[in-house]
């Protein structure tokens, strides 16, 4: 993955006082890395972005909490050209006609699987066809 020169001091930055999210992050990270290794990744303030020819998946702390999340969560963001419907996607909105944006909630390592890598992996073809 091609990392932003200051990435981890960002990094560190991003998860002052949340090292629940970072220890997260930290599990999530490698498979992002192993199956987007041609992926650009930058830290910014709201965010952790991850970039093929344009943006396609988010990672953040949630400011926003919807009642029962985890108090210890991260929010993964990406965006398809469908809707998709399953229990795990928290929220998903149509900024622009048949773009759609889905967040998923990750408490737990465990829950970076195969379905929500499938999701990421479309993510990626589809904002590479835009």
């Amino acid at each position: 993955m091609d990392l932003s020169p200051n990435y981890l001091a960002d990094l560190q930055v991003y998860f002052s006082g949340h090292g629940e999210e970072l220890d997260l992050y930290a599990a999530l990270f490698p498979a992002l890395e192993a199956a987007f290794p041609e992926a650009r990744v930058k830290v910014q303030k709201s965010q952790i972005s991850f970039y093929g020819k344009h943006l396609f998946a988010m990672v953040s702390i949630p400011v926003r909490r919807k009642k029962g999340w985890p108090e210890h969560c991260l929010l993964i963001s990406f965006g398809l050209g469908r809707q998709v419907a399953d229990p795990r996607i928290a929220v998903a909105a149509e900024p622009y006609p048949g773009r759609w944006t889905h967040h998923v909630v990750l408490s737990r390592p465990e829950e970076l699987d195969e379905t929500l890598l499938a999701w990421l992996r479309e993510a990626w073809d589809f904002s590479e066809t835009k």
